[in-house]
């Protein structure tokens, strides 16, 4: 299966990411810092937090005000079905599998739906390589919260 990480990147503005920390030294928060400082609004979805990186945590993608362009999945795959249940309900774009999650019957059931899915990719990582940037497996994050 190809996967459409190009387009899906350079076409996409806002990322919500089901399953996202709020512990810094968690993959799911160094990459929304990473997908932050590179301009793109990233939509936490943790129903455990109220705030991630000075924004609005929602507890599902079904409350979010407005469909997200990507939704990026830090959860494990055994989720993923109801996730793109979730995403295919709001109106997402895309379905984002992070690096290590495969899901071939929820991949399936995205494209069917009219979604462009990637599986078992980093989004941090497929953002550096096309941007010419050298990988990094950690990230400092240069976000800062509003004084």
């Amino acid at each position: 299966m190809e996967y459409p990480i190009e387009e899906i990147l350079n076409s996409s503005k806002t990322i919500a990411i089901v399953g996202l920390s709020a512990k810094a030294e968690q993959d799911s928060y160094m990459v929304a810092c990473y997908l932050s400082d590179h301009g793109f609004e990233v939509i936490p979805i943790n129903p455990s937090a109220s705030e991630i990186l000075g924004r609005k945590s929602y507890a599902s993608l079904r409350d979010l005000p407005a469909p997200p362009d990507v939704v990026d999945i830090f959860r494990r795959a055994e989720f993923a079905p109801e996730i793109v249940e979730d995403a295919i309900a709001i109106g997402a774009k895309a379905v984002w599998m992070q690096l290590g999650i495969e899901h071939p019957d929820a991949a399936k059931r995205a494209q069917e739906a009219g979604l462009k899915v990637v599986m078992n990719h980093c989004i941090k990582r497929e953002h550096q390589r096309i941007s010419g940037q050298s990988p990094t497996t950690g990230y400092a994050c240069q976000w800062k919260p509003p004084a």
